[in-house]
């Protein structure tokens, strides 16, 4: 299987701070990766960066995706390109409504000019899967938006744009158990064969949901261990202390 992303040595620094101090990661076609850590460690950082998000500054190491490097791309370049972002908390667009703002996007990325007859079929497939009715195209793009209906709106956009790859930025924040389901439920059914997924979370319960390939453990701007879907019932066993305290030596044959 072919790699589609490739992390190499990456430094990134906010406000002359450094928060990511050298994370290395391979995400192959198709893949899900769950990356997990604690707050303020850099998960959320990495998703910026992968995006080339302004002031998120790459001082050292490079990003490829599909082989090329993107380290100074802007955002549209890499969102053309196939990277889409959903974001922890997403921005209000006020007096554009999500249906034209979904259409627009897809003109935009795919060239085309779909009418509007036929976009509206492609959506009310895609939104009765996510537990959506058909008001909430009218309504302006997160415009008093409960956490679990913007959430849900971000699976939209991502079902509707097809991306190659696609970071999730802790999708179950805000959620309670029956909004969790219907997101976890379509991101799982919304997701193409060849698409791959990053989903960055602190809690192991999406996972209950959504079974990832791969899991990575970032604490203090690196990753300091990577395993298979096992290691995020260890986490919620063991707690994010067990690896910073096991950083260094080997445990259960890993290096850690």
């Amino acid at each position: 299987m072919k790699n589609i992303l490739k992390i190499e040595d990456l430094h990134v620094s906010v406000d002359e701070k450094e928060i990511l101090k050298g994370v290395n990661l391979e995400v192959g076609e198709g893949e899900i990766h769950a990356i997990m850590g604690p707050n303020g460690t850099g998960k959320s950082t990495l998703a910026y960066a992968l995006m080339g998000k302004p002031g998120y500054k790459i001082t050292k190491g490079k990003i490829l995706f599909k082989g090329e490097d993107i380290t100074n791309l802007p955002p549209f370049k890499r969102a053309r390109m196939g990277i889409f972002l959903g974001f922890q908390y997403p921005e209000e667009i006020d007096g554009v409504s999500l249906e034209n703002f979904l259409r627009t996007s897809y003109n935009s990325l795919n060239g085309s000019d779909v009418s509007i007859i036929q976009f509206r079929k492609m959506l009310l497939e895609k939104m009765k899967i996510l537990e959506m009715d058909m008001p909430f195209l009218k309504r302006y793009v997160n415009v008093n938006f409960s956490g679990g209906e913007k959430k849900r709106s971000e699976i939209l956009q991502m079902a509707i744009l097809k991306p190659s790859l696609s970071i999730l930025d802790e999708p179950d924040s805000g959620l309670d158990i029956d909004a969790l389901r219907i997101v976890a439920d379509g991101i799982k059914k919304m997701k193409e064969p060849e698409m791959s997924v990053i989903i960055i979370t602190h809690y192991q319960r999406i996972l209950h949901y959504i079974e990832p390939d791969f899991v990575h453990v970032i604490i203090d701007g690196k990753i300091l261990l990577s395993g298979r879907k096992e290691l995020a019932k260890e986490l919620e066993e063991k707690g994010y202390d067990w690896v910073k305290e096991a950083n260094g030596r080997k445990e259960n044959g890993r290096i850690i």
